[in-house]
This record gives C-alpha cells, structure tokens and sequence, in this order.
C-alpha cells in the first residue's frame, strides 16, 4: 500500500491540490518546505524570514512562509483556505491549504471543491484524530479520488520505532478510508520540518520504498480538461435591448465546462426551451465564434426566446443534465440549528436558488466514527444521506460527472448552513431522463405558446381542482368552463374520468381501486395530455380527487410552463400549504372566485 501508482500525464499547465489534516499536524509546515525545496520562493525570502525569527527570539518554522494573516501566526493555526504555487519538472502546482480546526470545516470545504486530488497530513506522534476521519470523509464526499497520506513528524519518533508507527497507522487509517470507497495512492512517511522524504529521500528509513512527496504528486493524473466535457452554462441574465431599434436579447453568463459555438443547438432546462445560437456577442473584443470554459460571456439566439436565471444550457447531441424537483443527495450539515423536515431552507445550485425542504432522511453518520444513526434530522457537523423535495423543479448533473452542476449549498435564513453533493434522482422512475429526452425530440410549431396566448389574449395555464372523493368537484370545474368561454376564453374542462377510460385504458385495472403504480402512471400521462394542451395556448381545466403533493410535483415537473394553479377544495386539511389556493366547497360561487384568480393573472 506504500507505493504510489504510476500514471501516464499529458502536458497540462497546472494542478489544483488541497492539503487537509488535523490543527497543528503540519500541512503548513509541509507546503513551506515544498516551497523551499522546489526553489519556488522569492530571492530572499527564506532569509527574511529566518532573521524575523531570529530578532523576534522565535525558532524558524517553514510555516512562517505562508502566514498571511496576522491572527493565524498568533494563534498558530489556519483560519481561512490560502493559495501557493510551486512547480516541478513536470507541471506547475496550486496547493490549497484548508483549516484543520473543526470550527473552519466550512473553510476546509470550499478550499476542496477546487481540487483534483489531496495530500491528507497525520501527526505521526499525535496519531489519527477525530478531523483526520472527517477530512478523509469530506474528500470522499466531495469525489476526490486521488490522495496520498503524508505521515508527518517522524523526527520526533525515536528511530527503531518509526517503522512501527508507520505501519500501525497506515493500517489503521487505510482500513478506515477503505470503508468510505476512498483507496489512496500512497503512504509516505515524512518529516516536513527536516525535509525527509518531502523532494529527497532521507531520514534514515531504508524500510520505505515508496515515493517522496513531490513524486507523489508529479503521479497525481490530471483531470479530464474541462473544454473537453459536455457543454454546461447556468444563465445569469438576460438583456434585452430597445435603443436606437436594437431587438437583440443577450444570454449571459460563464461557461461551467465545454465549448460554445456559432451554430450550436442548444436547450435550457428545466423549461425545455430549444434555439440555436445566433452570435457570440463580446465588449471591447474582437467578434467570437466560439467560447470555452471559463469565459464570462453573452450570445444572442435565433428565436428571441425568454430565458430566467437559473436556466441551465445544454447542447442538444450532447450528454444532457437531468431535471426533477426531488433528489438524493449526500450533505455535510453546518448549521447552528439541526436541518430537520418541518422547515424551509433555500438552495443554491450554480445561479439557480429555490425554496426547498428536507423529505426525509435515509441515514446519518458520525463522519469521524463511521457510526451510524437513526434519526429523522441532522446535527452540526454530521454526514447524512437525504431526500430533498424543491419548490420547482431545476436542472443538474450526477455525482462524479460535473462540478458547478452537481455540488449545491443550502441557506438557512441568510447563512449557508450546509453543502452537498446531487447522487441521483429520488424517484424509482426514469422521469427525468424521459423529459430531457422528450423536450430534445419535441417537433415545435411554426406558432410559438407566446405568439398563440398574444392571439388569444389569454396566459395558457392548468387549473387543478382536488379535494376529498365526495367533493363535487366537477359541477365547479364546468360552471368555470363556461364563464371563461363567455368572457372569451378559450378553456377546456378534462375530466379525469375521460383520461381514465380512454388515453389511460390499457393500465385502468377492473375494480376502482389502482395500485400505487397506476396512479402514478395515470398523473404522468395526464401531465403530458396537459402539457400538449397547454402548448396548443389553451386554459385546462383537470378534476381529480385527493392529489397529494407528490404528485402536483410530478405535474409541475412535466408541463414546461411555471402557470399551474392547484386549488383544494373543501374544507381545509392539514395539506393545504401545498396548493395554490383552497376554496370552500359551501361558498355560494367558487367558480367565480376561480375565473377571478385566472382572469387577473398578468398576461
């Protein structure tokens, strides 16, 4: 387990690398001495610093090299994640050192979202702490997959006990990474104050064969180049000009991976709305045909499309993202308060941010022990796997393929209180997969739903009226047909029977009773009929009984317009804060209070 893998590297111009470990275990004092060893530090730098120690009668560490804060030399430890930069003869590094102290995990975390592979430091004579357990479970959380532990501090283990120590804790703390999937590349033995095995093997240990810290990560394989990867670009604004007979609309934002080109047909999600792309617009540049990764950008699209932040574009022929309103999800939870499912939090996931709440959590765990925990809530600084339920439905990737797209924050009332990674739909079905599919197939009309609602004079939208099996639901849903078609509308009321019986014959099962998955099956197929219907600019009128709020999710999921009005009616349950509004079915006219709500809508 002491030898490094060796690796074929292209030419690449720089690594991103986090060094993590337990306060006062010597990352510091590790990146001082590659610093010093590689020859990277300023001239003289190394002397100004060993005469401040000298005249401050303090003794020379290699830490000193990267004090940039005055309270972090004062108190001795990391409070907030720095940058270096040193190089090999291979390739140019970024070492991102990350807080130790458990207080700064939020710290240790963002440093390490930006990393491609980790040095995780262990105090050979302080042995394996409670953060070494949690750091090594961060990296894992995060998908850092390759790491080379650094047992540090050697120096002050008597000699003919050093080989020992090393293998007891290689042993120790391997067989805890084994258990969290997390195999790293190497074990190394050093001492970062006397530079053993740090660029030079040294230190009287011929036991060990392995590596020396820089050809450890001289070892590390760079990451596939982020232009290469499938294009991604959350939209942060668009701008719609009117001067001087101006009609272009920008789309503007920074491109997350891959590359975008005049001519690319390109979708955004969760809308499903397709276009191709006009022209890449720049200021105070040279014209562009093309953008990579990186690059905060705008282009214009060949139909004048209305995109909201928080759209996120994919290229059509590309591997696209998955949309859904519900996920699995691995989070580190941060919080003074514990995240529990009686509240609403934010989410954040590039520059998309909707309301969100915990569903339920599926497994807790001590990220320091590995101990598991049955509990419906999650403590500060516990690990837990979770289903989250959001407001709307948004666009994102899996675990392992992206990284703007995947890792998201979660805000309670104004502080981050929490982070994590998207591992996979929540659903059993291939819902989300089904829709991408369906929006990139779907064959437009020369009519846009814009130019029909102008036609129309009307905003295309579904009205869903639920309640209680004995409600008379129907005898609403008819008299509001009626006013809206007399006020001039263009409605139409879809009972649920005449989808029952005939698009959904070949599933209706004998008796009245359907099985959880006919029903679910029954609510897709109707958000679909809808979705059609509503593309067409129409106003749908649906009666269904007893709706829960996982499947008004479903229909918010399906149909591409945000203008669904779920109503409950009856007398009120403990339900209602899932609907739009709730009506009293003993009110003398609930349809009037209903053509009110639709005709008052802005169009």
């Amino acid at each position: 387990m002491d030898i490094c893998k060796n690796s074929l590297t292209h030419e690449h111009k720089e690594m991103n690398i986090v060094i993590v470990g337990h306060v006062d275990h010597g990352k510091s004092t590790v990146i001082g001495r590659l610093l010093a060893d590689t020859g990277t530090l300023p001239e003289g730098k190394l002397d100004a610093i060993r005469e401040l120690c000298r005249r401050t009668s303090k003794p020379f560490e290699y830490a000193f090299l990267l004090d940039a804060l005055k309270d972090e030399r004062a108190q001795g430890i990391t409070i907030d994640v720095a940058r270096s930069f040193f190089k090999t003869e291979k390739r140019k590094y970024i070492i991102i050192d990350a807080p130790g102290h458990i207080e700064f995990l939020k710290n240790m975390i963002t440093g390490a979202s930006r990393a491609e592979a980790a040095l995780l430091v262990i105090d050979a004579h302080e042995g394996i702490k409670e953060n070494s357990r949690r750091h090594g479970y961060m990296l894992s959380m995060l998908g850092i997959k390759q790491v080379a532990v650094l047992i540090n501090k050697l120096d002050l283990i008597h000699e003919s006990e050093r080989e020992g120590v090393y293998k007891s804790i290689t042993a120790e703390y391997g067989a805890f990474l084994q258990q969290i999937e997390l195999k790293p590349s190497c074990f190394i033995p050093i001492s970062a104050a006397k530079g053993y095995n740090i660029a030079e093997k040294t230190g009287n240990m011929s036991w060990y064969t392995g590596p020396t810290v820089l050809e450890a990560l001289d070892n590390f394989t760079e990451v596939l180049p982020l232009n290469d990867l499938p294009f991604r670009m959350w939209v942060q604004d668009t701008y719609k000009f009117t001067a001087q007979n101006d009609r272009r609309r920008i789309v503007a934002g920074t491109v997350s991976s891959g590359k975008l080109t005049v001519g690319d047909e390109i979708i955004f999600l969760p809308s499903g709305k397709k276009t191709f792309v006009k022209s890449i617009e720049t200021f105070n540049e040279a014209p562009k045909n093309a953008v990579g990764t990186g690059y905060a950008t705008g282009f214009c699209m060949t139909e004048q499309i209305y995109a909201k932040r928080g759209e996120l574009i994919s290229i059509i022929g590309q591997n696209s993202p998955l949309t859904g309103n519900r996920f699995k999800a691995s989070v580190f939870w941060l919080g003074k308060e514990p995240l529990t499912p009686d509240k609403s939090y934010k989410i954040k996931i590039g520059s998309a941010q909707v309301g969100c709440c915990l569903e339920a959590v599926t497994g807790v765990l001590n990220a320091a022990t590995l101990e598991g925990i049955e509990q419906s809530f999650v403590e500060r600084h516990e690990v837990a796997q979770c289903v989250f339920r959001l407001d709307r439905p948004l666009a994102f990737d899996l675990a392992g393929q992206f990284e703007e797209t995947v890792r998201f924050v979660l805000i309670d009332g104004y502080e981050i209180a929490g982070g994590g990674i998207i591992t996979d739909l929540a659903d059993d079905t291939d819902l989300g997969k089904n829709l991408v599919r369906r929006d990139i197939k779907w064959l437009k009309s020369s009519i846009s739903r814009e130019e029909r609602e102008c036609y129309y004079k009307q905003k295309a939208q579904l009205v869903v009226l639920t309640g209680k099996t004995q409600t008379d639901k129907k005898s609403i849903a008819i008299d509001l047909e009626k006013k809206l078609l007399e006020s001039g509308k263009i409605a139409y009321y879809l009972g649920i029977g005449n989808l029952l019986y005939g698009v959904d014959a070949d599933i209706k099962s004998e008796d009245s009773l359907n099985t959880p998955e006919e029903r679910q099956e029954h609510i897709r197929r109707l958000g679909e009929v809808a979705n059609i219907m509503l593309d067409a600019g129409n106003i749908l009128i649906v009666t269904a009984s007893e709706l829960g709020s996982g499947e008004l999710d479903t229909l918010r999921q399906i149909i591409t317009t945000d203008h669904i009005l779920t109503v409950w009616v009856g007398p009120a349950v403990n339900r209602i804060r899932d609907f739009d509004l709730s009506l009293d079915d003993g009110d003398t006219d609930v349809a009037g209070e209903l053509f009110k709500a639709i005709t008052e809508t802005p169009e």
